[in-house]
């Protein structure tokens, strides 16, 4: 578990020539000193090559390494995916993009049957180095199909990594770490965030290690886990709290499978109190498993309930619910407030 303070979740100083950057600019400089550090790392998908991607993550790529390696698909889901697991069976690094995670259904039977399985269904004699890169989550007023936030469906999937960042440092760290994996990883981007700040960014090459958790906010009263874009608004929160004499603890997962476990049983033990935030529906979500981890290894220092603050049991609402759909931060508190006057 790295320890990583700052009340807006900003990544420690790094000791090289750095650079202010949004995360989809990260996002986009990961990809681009991935492909000039291996050839063999490829970009696909829909829009990707002359457009630069719906969200611009893959502006200038196709200019520069060309339409061999920066590859517009046509609208097929199941297609992109497909293709990328031939070209990473045979020695390739694809890196195909689906441009909302709510349209990568038509792909889940490619990811969850084949991806997944190749490594285990061929004795090891193949791996499946795929990052398949998809934006998520709501708040940007987009229309239906476009705000999903389902990535308990994956972590549900043996074999498969799953990946998301809320700084722009984390996601060039963890998309290099990605495309370098043997294995199959799906790199969740949270969209409401792709603008919305910067982050010092090392120009040169690195990695933030997959199955890391990061703690953002260090505290001694409630350990508060969280991912993604609700990581920003549950430090508010936190901050917020501090004022009323609680000090919550801010863990952000990073990565949801594998889970950092180790992270949340130790900050769990020392707080004693727990609540989790995140936007997808509750029922099944992760704020489950994160529960039933502190159950099973910390049950002796538990002193409340842990609390879900959570998006509701429906489909993602259009623009006037969105607002009351997603946690925020008045709502984080009243979770947090009850796990530690419980």
């Amino acid at each position: 578990m790295a320890t990583e303070s700052g009340p807006s979740g900003t990544d420690a100083a790094v000791e090289s020539e750095t650079e202010s950057l949004t995360l989809v600019q990260a996002v986009r400089d990961g990809l681009h000193t991935e492909m000039q550090r291996d050839e063999d790392v490829v970009v696909m998908g829909e829009d990707v090559g002359k457009n630069g991607g719906v969200f611009r993550a893959t502006e200038g790529l196709y200019d520069e390494f060309g339409e061999h390696r920066v590859i517009d698909t046509p609208l097929a889901e199941s297609g992109i995916v497909g293709t990328a697991i031939g070209m990473a069976a045979y020695g390739m690094r694809p890196v195909p993009e689906i441009q909302f995670l709510g349209f990568i259904y038509p792909a889940f039977d490619q990811i969850v049957s084949h991806a997944a399985r190749l490594r285990t269904r061929s004795r090891g004699r193949f791996t499946c180095p795929i990052t398949i890169r998809a934006p998520y989550g709501g708040g940007i007023r987009a229309p239906e199909h476009h705000s999903e936030s389902s990535e308990a469906m994956f972590v549900h999937q043996p074999g498969l990594k799953v990946v998301i960042p809320s700084t722009p440092y984390d996601a060039k760290g963890l998309l290099a770490s990605a495309v370098r994996s043997p294995d199959p990883v799906l790199f969740l981007e949270p969209k409401l965030i792709y603008r919305a700040f910067r982050g010092e960014v090392p120009t040169e090459s690195y990695e933030v290690p997959i199955g890391e958790a990061a703690v953002r906010r260090e505290g001694e009263d409630v350990s508060v886990f969280t991912w993604g874009a609700m990581t920003r608004p549950t430090l508010e929160a936190a901050e917020n709290l501090a004022e009323e004499g609680i000090d919550a603890e801010v863990v952000d997962l990073r990565t949801l499978s594998p889970l950092d476990d180790d992270a949340i049983v130790e900050s769990f033990t020392k707080t004693g109190r727990a609540a989790v935030v995140h936007e997808a529906p509750k029922t099944g979500g992760l704020g489950a498993e994160i529960t039933a981890t502190i159950q099973e290894e910390a049950l002796l220092y538990q002193e409340a309930p842990v609390k879900r603050v959570t998006g509701f049991d429906t489909p993602f609402p259009l623009y006037a619910l969105e607002d009351y759909y997603l946690p925020e931060p008045a709502r984080i508190e009243d979770g947090i407030r009850e796990a530690v006057e419980f």
